[in-house]
């Protein structure tokens, strides 16, 4: 019990409760967390960070950066050691890494790489529209570079390094971010939630087996690599893909290589299913909304994809059915990422039972799936709860709400930069290359491009077909 207790788990619940309580102030009127460093997309660097809230404007860019690293330097510092690791060794390797990391994702926020395509700031004449999430790509391209160039640098990080509490704990976090937004949906549009929570069930279904039956086969990938790949594809990359690998037990650079690759087609489906959608549904918008929430699998790229569909179907920015559009897009993609929580379950009992069964089990080996089953998910599933209980049952606070858990997804999208510049310090590309990255790759471009898309748009034609815009 002690050493379940001491765990990276249970660490990741205290850290991301303790930034979800603090956002949970907002209630009170009490902000806690204005003062968070936010990245935003820049062409002009000065620009480029801001405190979370207008109220803390005066503290600058520069200042709000301080007061985050020395927030996370003080609690992880005391989490080091609480598992029992050198707190004062942790915390100067941690400052070096957190700058490391910080610079690439600031640099992964620059309007050439991360704009929108369809809506470019002034002075920026092209965009490769990878959003804001190039900047997890530039976190793992410079850990790469760092780790396998350099070796002993990416051995001193070693202490400070711990992929697995910060995916963790953003993970916990993510799930107040979620939480508000299914209480903001779920009092505005109960019929379009109904509608998204079936749809993506049963997509779900179809999705993960096919995926997983065809990494396996067709590509002769082990099930460390066909399970992650199977959850990335068929919700959102990191977070599926990362609880997934925690309930299998695979090492940490297989979920997040997964979804690296979810990243970069996302873009591809963000540019090329909103014209595509338009083309193939002219008469029904809210399929077309529904499909984006189904088809594209980061959270940036979907709802992105939602706003530009409906852009499409109504080019007046005033009319309200664009609003209904881009609310069942992002329905349909938070039910898809709540459902993170429910496939661990099942993942953790078909792995304990069937696949690492031990011999001569007879019984369901609830001891097993016990301490196979990643505890972290109790935090993602108590902050989702409390956030939706209390936006459901007090729709006048969803706005408060919404503002802490903005300033609490700061902190979420910065444990998720510090993962990926952390696997790619512990990763050998040699060695990842002769396990099958190439193959990896490939296996994404047939399932996404051979049935996910088109599934996509089939369920979301059963469940949205007639479906009227809000403003018909």
């Amino acid at each position: 019990m002690k050493s379940w207790f001491r765990s990276e788990d249970v660490l990741a619940v205290f850290l991301g409760t303790l930034v979800v309580g603090l956002s949970l102030c907002a209630l009170a009127g009490a902000n806690l967390l204005g003062w968070a460093a936010s990245v935003k997309e820049w062409a002009d660097p000065a620009k480029a960070i801001v405190p979370a809230a207008a109220s803390f404007a005066g503290l600058t860019g520069a200042g709000a950066v301080a007061a985050t690293f020395a927030f996370l330097l003080v609690v992880l510092s005391a989490g080091a050691a609480f598992l029992g690791a050198s707190s004062a060794r942790f915390a100067g390797r941690f400052a070096v890494l957190f700058a490391l990391a910080f610079a690439c994702w600031v640099a992964g926020h620059n309007a050439h790489l991360a704009a929108n395509p369809k809506k470019l700031p002034p002075g920026v004449g092209w965009s490769l529209g990878l959003t804001g999430e190039a900047g997890y790509l530039l976190a793992l391209v410079g850990g790469l570079l760092l780790g396998n160039l350099w070796p002993r640098a990416g051995a001193w990080f070693k202490d400070a390094a711990r992929p697995e509490l910060f995916i963790k704990t953003g993970i916990v976090i993510y799930g107040a971010v979620l939480g508000a937004k299914a209480a903001e949906e779920s009092g505005r549009a109960a019929a379009i939630l109904f509608r998204g929570l079936a749809a993506i069930i049963e997509a779900y279904l179809v999705y993960w087996a096919l995926v997983y039956l065809i990494a396996r086969k067709l590509f002769g990938f082990s099930r460390e690599w066909a399970a992650p790949l199977a959850s990335g594809i068929s919700i959102c990359g990191v977070t599926a893909a990362i609880t997934t690998g925690a309930a299998i037990r695979a090492r940490p650079v297989v979920p997040v290589m997964v979804s690296s690759l979810v990243v970069v087609f996302a873009v591809i489906e963000m540019l090329v299913l909103p014209g595509l959608a338009h083309l193939l549904l002219p008469n029904d918008p809210m399929v077309a909304a529904g499909w984006m929430g189904l088809a594209v699998k980061t959270d940036g790229a979907a709802f992105s994809s939602g706003e530009m569909t409906a852009a499409l179907f109504y080019p007046d920015p005033a009319d309200p059915a664009r609003k209904w559009m881009a609310l069942t897009t992002t329905t349909v993609k938070v039910f898809i990422d709540v459902f993170i929580g429910v496939w661990a379950v099942v993942l953790s009992a078909v792995w304990a039972w069937k696949i690492d069964r031990r011999p001569g089990a007879s019984r369901l080996p609830l001891r097993e799936i016990w301490e196979r089953f990643p505890k972290f998910v109790f935090g993602y599933a108590l902050t989702f709860g409390a956030f939706f209980a209390v936006g459901a049952w007090h729709p006048e606070a969803i706005a408060d709400l919404k503002r802490g858990t903005d300033q609490a997804d700061v902190f979420r999208r910065l444990f998720f930069v510090l993962t990926f510049f952390a696997i790619g310090l512990a990763t050998n590309v040699r060695r990842l290359w002769a396990e099958g990255l190439g193959r990896l790759a490939l296996v994404y471009v047939v399932s996404l491009f051979g049935f996910v898309i088109w599934i996509g748009l089939v369920i979301s034609w059963l469940f949205f077909h007639g479906v009227p815009a809000a403003a018909k």
